[in-house]
């Protein structure tokens, strides 16, 4: 068998959520050229409409869900959305998330609650309704979770919910590797550093604030580089594919050995 086969998703339905967020829009561009079958959930209308004509034009099918993963029913939704259009459901991408940064004695409970609401929660739901959908097919599935390096490390600067938020995210990827093992459904994380997005283009900037933070970033990575959206292609590919059928639990750090040191 050709190696390159057990990489290939062509013609399988992916839900990814946040989908007009930047990891979002960097999977749905790949998994659009890798001939995967979309549905693209966002709440903001305008550049959930851009994504999908971008991956159309890669000639993927896409269907628009124009709602966050909020609650119970709206991530069901999205899962029923997937099935009606497509007839299936065969990898789950959860892109969608928030991060407010404040110090503890600054930051309102309320707002350290909506964090955890909108990473873990939510991350929670939607786990629960596509694995349920998944089990009903009965021939497993993909589950690709999205945490970060903060998930395994603190930063100074007030990141207690993020932090939080994150480190709950590798546990939930870890139990559900272990509960769902059996059934064939895979449940991994990626956890990517800085990586260039509108958010960040900033730091790719060349002026002294950017030069300055970057430095100090930089020194600490071994691959003396911020990320590309390029370098989430080959692990995001990796884990909705057959390519890793006996891994679940992991979490994948894309971060040029940020957190290795």
């Amino acid at each position: 068998m050709n190696p390159m086969q057990m990489f290939d998703v062509a013609g399988q339905t992916a839900l990814i959520t946040g989908a007009s967020g930047a990891f979002g829009m960097v999977t749905a561009r790949i998994l659009a050229a890798a001939g995967c079958k979309l549905v693209l959930a966002a709440g903001n209308q305008e550049a959930l409409d851009e994504i999908a004509a971008e991956c159309e034009a890669l000639g993927a099918e896409v269907t628009k869900v124009s709602a966050r993963p909020s609650d119970e029913a709206a991530c069901q939704s999205m899962v029923d959305a997937a099935v009606s259009s497509t007839g299936s459901l065969d990898i789950l991408v959860v892109a969608s998330g928030m991060n407010k940064v404040a110090l503890i004695n600054d930051m309102e409970p309320e707002t350290f609650s909506s964090v955890m609401d909108a990473n873990v929660t939510q991350t929670w739901l939607l786990a629960r309704a596509a694995s349920g959908q998944m089990k009903a097919q009965g021939r497993g599935g993909k589950i690709v979770l999205v945490s970060s390096a903060r998930g395994l490390l603190g930063h100074p600067a007030g990141y207690t919910a993020y932090c939080a938020s994150k480190s709950a995210v590798d546990g939930i990827t870890k139990a559900l590797g272990c509960e769902l093992g059996p059934t064939g459904i895979t449940v991994n994380a990626i956890a990517p550093t800085v990586f260039r997005s509108a958010l960040t283009s900033w730091m790719f900037e060349n002026n002294e604030k950017a030069d300055t933070v970057r430095a100090g970033f930089l020194a600490r990575v071994p691959k003396g580089r911020l990320g590309e959206p390029e370098d989430l292609a080959g692990p995001l590919l990796f884990l909705a594919s057959k390519a890793s059928d006996f891994y679940t639990g992991h979490i994948l750090y894309a971060d040029g050995g940020y957190t290795a040191g």
